[in-house]
């Protein structure tokens, strides 16, 4: 579980990088923390791992204050950060020097994961393409088994093959005691994993819900509605959403609601009884 209260940080004095967030994260779930650049998402996985310290407000994972750097805390997450910074050592070498940090590692497991992607462990790593460094580190990250798994646009870099493998792996990683949060602007490689939305505008946390609420109070329809609360053009026509007045079954766009709720906040205000955690803004 992870309880962030009143949270605030700045890099610099007078400009805020997040401000009054305060949402918990139980586990067992995925996340999509969601926002344009510079938001502020980046900073809050920073903020979680424990890498940067909150200028006021508290952050608790697992019982662990991450500022604390506790080897409990530290040796039971893994961040996947959007650069990928390893040695340039083997493959196998930085197996051999940064496994030992997790307790619950699967050397097994991770050279699976490398053969899944393709990448052969002798490999050096100064002679990797971006993506495949990022594979590596994706291959590391879930086979260290951590409990909580912060992951930086894990699929930039990745072809078409890897981003479907990457799924299958993150499907088949969460159990009932994990928690994953992907920070992304890649929403479609991402979007059948994620069962909980985040999303951050202008530095505050605007939004804190599970797709099936949203689910039960939007739905998306193809053409032009007049109670449309947003609409967009694509190829193959408009795309609608409304109020999900007669409780239907519809599968949840993240992308659209998301564009949705950028463009106009006040879309969430329709629904009096909404099933989420609306942040003030």
């Amino acid at each position: 579980m992870i309880e962030i209260k009143n949270l605030k940080f700045h890099y610099k004095k007078d400009v805020t990088t997040l401000e009054k967030v305060t949402v918990d994260i139980p586990k067992g779930h995925i996340y999509g923390l969601l926002g344009l650049n510079g938001c502020g998402k980046t900073t809050m996985l920073k903020l979680i791992a424990g890498t940067l310290f909150p200028r006021s407000g508290n952050i608790t994972v697992n019982g662990h204050i991450p500022s604390d750097r506790k080897l409990d805390h530290l040796s039971d997450l893994y961040f996947v950060t959007d650069e990928v910074e390893l040695p340039n050592w083997t493959v196998a070498n930085i197996l051999s020097v940064y496994a030992p940090l997790y307790p619950k590692f699967d050397i097994a497991y991770f050279f699976d994961i490398l053969e899944k992607f393709n990448i052969d462990n002798r490999d050096n790593i100064k002679g990797l393409s971006y993506g495949q460094r990022k594979k590596v580190n994706i291959a590391f990250a879930l086979a260290s088994n951590v409990s909580l798994l912060l992951m930086d646009e894990p699929t930039n870099g990745l072809d078409i093959p890897s981003k479907t493998q990457f799924r299958k792996l993150i499907v088949q990683h969460l159990t009932e005691e994990r928690t994953i949060i992907i920070s992304t602007h890649q929403i479609r490689d991402v979007h059948h994993l994620i069962d909980h939305v985040l999303i951050v505008k202008k530095h505050k946390l605007l939004l804190d819900a599970s797709l099936f609420a949203l689910s039960e109070q939007f739905i998306f329809k193809q053409g032009q509605f007049a109670d449309a609360l947003y609409a967009e053009s694509h190829m193959g026509g408009t795309v609608s959403l409304l109020p999900n007045s007669k409780n239907e079954d519809n599968p949840f766009d993240i992308e659209l609601f998301f564009n949705a709720i950028h463009e106009n906040p006040t879309i969430l205000n329709h629904f009096d009884k909404l099933k989420v955690k609306q942040h003030a803004g």
